[in-house]
């Protein structure tokens, strides 16, 4: 059982403070006091506790300690790509020439600064299989919404009849939400029994109002969606668009390429595929690639590379039907850098390895589950995630996905994703990624092996759980509904 200690609030004395400043003199405060708008003037004392620094110190470290974090053990967070960071990355994102340039120095002042943005462009491209790419996006829903911007504006250019997106019924959540913010309208497109976009559905679907279709592939299920090349030829004789999110990406980097599958644009998310800080409400970047087609129509800035060698941001007029700014400034600088660090750390065969070995351990962990418990709800190999379903579990035992993962805790794991994709019911969506081992897959395996007879055997430890975590289980809907307020301001 964790430890049951104090909380700040029951440490906190009268007096006891851990920095002791200077004390004002009432002139002083006066004038201090003096320079607030009225409304910003306290009225009564600040109610934090009253604790010294090293109380202040343990009681932020203690609560670090129980986060889960990538650093601290394995995050099989199904299509969410939470693998290992190298600190060679960070190091590198924090040289003074980066860290502490300003964003509206001159072109002339921040060539090498200029020369990254360049050549991680030029390393996406080759990556994606597309001419064209930005790195604005901060995050891989803004990727997504600017992505869907860039093909609403070459159809108001060429064909501003068409107003829909296909979405399959397995998709992500943001990519219905990116469409329509984007100004199109949805429709939903059903998937087969073996998990895959049902072409008859498809082909259904198509008309001359049809904008795009927007994929993830591998899709959601974790499995590649092996028609896409018939999929690219419908909708492209149609004078539709594919759109390629780039959730799953780790799956085929190096391996294959969107852009030869027929996708028109894409998005990476940075901060999975290229192994940078994950969670947390950030950091992030979206870079989106283009086709040809879509070029005049990407946000600016970009960087260019001139005629002498050296590298300039785009000005006002060098692409007049560009969409426009969707970041401030330059995109998410911390995050590219580290991404081409990334990237020449690991060349060309270090990538193809990226897709080997997160694709390997997820079919590793797929075929060391327990089956009668963990079932299969598309019996064939996955790509980098597997994906279960507890349907039987659920029926005959009254045990859910939510039971396994708040188990799951107890065992010293952050949970899989649960309950997605929709098209499944009872599912888990496990992404081991590439940087486990074979000794920490084993050691997962085992805790899901444990799971699974505690489901036959012992099923209230699930209903239970967890039991070893600061707090219990917690009623999710009443706490989102009534928020418990600790500190009156």
């Amino acid at each position: 059982m964790s430890q049951v200690l104090p909380l700040i609030n029951e440490r906190s004395q009268p007096g006891r403070r851990g920095v002791m400043p200077p004390v004002a003199s009432a002139e002083e405060r006066a004038a201090a006091v003096a320079t607030l708008p009225a409304n910003a003037r306290r009225v009564k004392p600040l109610t934090l506790p009253e604790v010294s620094e090293l109380d202040a110190v343990r009681h932020f470290t203690r609560l670090s300690q129980r986060n889960f974090s990538i650093d601290g053990q394995m995050y099989p967070l199904g299509s969410c790509t939470m693998k290992y960071n190298p600190k060679i990355n960070d190091r590198v994102a924090s040289f003074a020439g980066f860290a502490d340039l300003h964003p509206l120095q001159e072109d002339g002042d921040t060539q090498g600064f200029l020369a990254v943005y360049w050549e991680l462009q030029e390393v996406l491209k080759k990556v994606l299989g597309l001419p064209g790419v930005t790195l604005a996006p901060a995050a891989g829903a803004q990727g997504e919404f600017t992505g869907m911007a860039v093909i609403r504006a070459y159809h108001r250019a060429n064909s501003p009849h068409k107003d829909t997106v296909l979405v399959p019924d397995q998709a992500h959540g943001t990519n219905p939400a990116s469409a329509v913010l984007a100004g199109f309208k949805v429709k939903e497109i059903k998937s087969g029994p073996d998990g895959r976009v049902s072409m008859e559905n498809l082909r259904a679907a198509i008309d001359e109002k049809t904008a795009a279709i927007m994929l993830t592939n591998p899709n959601t299920c974790g499995i590649f969606e092996s028609d896409i090349l018939e999929i690219s030829k419908l909708m492209h004789a149609a004078g539709a668009l594919l759109y390629y999110d780039g959730a799953n990406l780790n799956a085929i980097v190096g391996r294959a390429r969107p852009g030869d599958m027929g996708f028109d644009c894409v998005h990476m998310n940075l901060h999975k595929t290229f192994s940078t800080p994950h969670g947390g409400g950030g950091p992030g970047a979206g870079p989106v690639g283009v086709s040809a087609r879509l070029i005049p129509y990407l946000p600016e800035p970009r960087v260019l590379k001139t005629d002498e060698g050296t590298f300039r941001m785009t000005r006002p007029g060098d692409f007049p039907n560009s969409i426009g700014r969707v970041m401030g400034f330059h995109g998410n600088a911390g995050v590219l850098v580290r991404a081409l660090a990334y990237a020449w750390a690991q060349g060309g065969t270090g990538l193809r390895d990226v897709a080997n070995y997160s694709t390997l351990n997820a079919n590793y962990i797929l075929a060391h589950l327990d089956h009668e418990i963990f079932e299969e709800p598309f019996a064939r190999p996955c790509k980098h995630e597997a994906l279960v379903t507890l349907r039987r579990a659920f029926k005959e035992r009254n045990i859910r996905a939510f039971d396994v993962a708040k188990r799951l805790l107890d065992l010293g794991y952050h949970a899989p994703t649960i309950y997605f994709p929709l098209v499944v019911p009872e599912c888990l969506l496990i992404e081991p990624t590439e940087t486990e081992s074979k000794q920490e897959l084993d050691l997962f395996i085992a805790a899901m092996q444990q799971i699974a007879t505690e489901i036959k055997e012992t099923p209230d430890v699930l209903r239970n759980a967890p039991s070893t975590t600061p707090t219990g289980r917690l009623d999710e809907a009443e706490a989102a509904k009534a928020l418990n307020v600790c500190c009156q301001w």
